[in-house]
């Protein structure tokens, strides 16, 4: 099976940390060359030296249309095209029920989880894939299919990138495939009030027994961007350690 990205040109949002920086660093060492993109020029400059092979990087908001504008063409000009895409940027500014979401927390989640996954897909569409084709991959959640009430907006925004994995899916085919994955409880900072006060305990209710590594997400990424999965689009691979087929239920990432 042949996971080989030699020739291609990938950019990764939010990749200068967690699940994003471990995809960039697999997609480099299979011979990709790679952008990877966040909000902080420093903690790019920071994860780009830490990689072998060609990454670069550029210093974007996810949610701000401009700024994502300006990192696409940036990856087209500087690398020479765009064939893979991975919206993996989000934010969780609110943890707790619904019924006390405040306007401005709601907006901003939805902005960066959901909208943001359309804003980029457009771009990289018509920068380059439009014509040259290519494959987009979309960071949902098992939250998405599941009901953790201490993050239920967080989750409702991830519901909405599976389906919209699914709607893109099919108008953007055949030239680009764009699919989905929906990791478990991973331990990264953005999950870290999640996992942290009890990590042997919640590994203990996984089939698995212990909980997700940005890498072990990476590895999923690598499959669906690669030759391998060419006639893979509009799913959502769920990458949870067992989570979702165990009777005791599990923590989303």
């Amino acid at each position: 099976m042949d996971l080989g990205l030699d020739g291609k040109v990938a950019l990764i949002t939010g990749g200068s940390r967690g699940i994003g920086k471990a995809i960039a660093a697999r997609f480099a060492e299979a011979g990709a060359r790679v952008m990877i993109s966040s909000r902080k020029a420093e903690a790019l400059e920071e994860a780009a030296d830490s990689m072998e092979g060609d990454v670069v990087w550029f210093a974007a908001n996810a949610g701000d249309r401009d700024e994502a504008a300006a990192c696409v063409n940036a990856a087209v000009e500087r690398l020479g095209g765009l064939d893979i895409l991975v919206n993996n940027a989000a934010t969780s500014p609110y943890f707790g029920p619904l019924m006390d979401l405040d306007g401005p927390r709601a907006a901003k989640t939805v902005q960066v989880n959901q909208e943001a996954v359309l804003v980029w897909t457009q771009l990289a569409w018509r920068a380059a894939m439009a014509e040259g084709g290519g494959s987009v991959i979309n960071m949902a959640s098992i939250g998405g299919l599941s009901v953790e009430p201490s993050i239920g907006w967080y989750n409702v925004t991830k519901a909405a990138v599976i389906h919209l994995t699914r709607h893109l899916a099919v108008e953007l085919a055949p030239k680009v495939r764009v699919n989905a994955l929906a990791p478990g409880l991973v331990k990264t900072d953005l999950a870290r009030a999640l996992w942290e006060p009890s990590e042997r305990a919640i590994a203990a209710r996984l089939p698995l027994r212990r909980l997700g590594e940005p890498d072990d997400v990476a590895k999923a990424a690598l499959f669906l961007a690669s030759d391998a999965a060419s006639w893979i689009t509009g799913q959502t691979l769920v990458v949870d350690g067992g989570a979702m087929v165990n009777p005791t239920g599990g923590l989303s990432g």
